[in-house]
């Protein structure tokens, strides 16, 4: 099977860019939580999802969280992080439109494309958070 991805200069620098985005985002605004933070990050994630394409979408939220965790000091979350918000990423791209065709921001398709990346981050966060500390109520904790 051909994949017909450009890794052109320009489409390297935009991706580092969008992780770029995503770390400093999650790193400027840190509500701190039980087992972890909240942060703005998780909006960028989705108006990159929407709005880019499913490898933008994996590479800059799988990759842009991954690094605030190291950044921040969660570095037992970089690895669960990197899948989690990876997966995030790419369905909200793979979701919000057909292909070939731009998203619509109010549409139907984005909203579904929107719940299922935040539910992919919930899950994955306290399945994650239930292995990595061993317990349930702890996974339930981390699961923002």
């Amino acid at each position: 099977m051909k994949q017909n991805v450009n890794w052109s200069a320009k489409r390297i620098t935009f991706i580092a860019l969008a992780m770029a985005v995503v770390c400093i985002s999650t790193m400027v605004i840190q509500i701190p939580i039980p087992l972890g933070y909240m942060h703005l990050g998780n909006c960028c994630i989705l108006l990159i999802g929407v709005f880019f394409d499913t490898t933008t979408g994996l590479l800059a939220a799988g990759i842009g969280s991954a690094m605030a965790d190291l950044l921040s000091g969660y570095p037992q979350w970089i690895i669960p992080t990197l899948i989690i918000k990876g997966l995030m990423g790419y369905s909200i791209a793979r979701l919000s439109k057909k292909k070939g065709e731009r998203a619509k921001v109010m549409a139907l398709r984005t909203l579904i494309a929107v719940t299922v990346g935040i539910l992919i981050m919930i899950v994955g966060y306290i399945l994650f958070g239930t292995i990595l500390y061993g317990s349930f109520a702890a996974g339930i904790a981390q699961g923002y």
